[in-house]
């Protein structure tokens, strides 16, 4: 039996999308773990990114977000996308169970 991992997700998120299927912003994988470039960001290899936003709808990753055109410049927001898996489609194998 895997244990079970409480995490908080905003209660107007939208609902984690099934693998594979584009990004809504729902969160879970962020507030669950960081990322490759939220380790670097977070000093953590667990808990919730330190990057991650929400914006009243959604989450967003705020290595995207920052202004003026993401942390890393123009040029490296390749490599910020390529890092957090931009586009590639939802990876996460969590699956939220509701409130207690």
């Amino acid at each position: 039996m895997t244990p079970r991992r409480v995490i908080h997700i905003h209660p107007e998120a939208p609902p984690k999308p099934a693998p594979g299927q584009p990004c809504n912003g729902c969160g879970v994988c962020c507030l669950a773990e960081p990322c490759p470039l939220g380790v670097v960001l977070s000093r953590r290899l667990r808990g919730a990114c330190v990057a991650l936003r929400w914006d009243g709808a959604r989450y967003l990753c705020g290595a995207l977000t920052a202004q003026p055109s993401g942390l890393f410049g123009r040029w490296g927001l390749r490599l910020v996308r390529r890092w957090i898996a931009a586009g590639v489609g939802c990876d996460c194998s969590l699956e939220p169970a509701g409130k207690p």
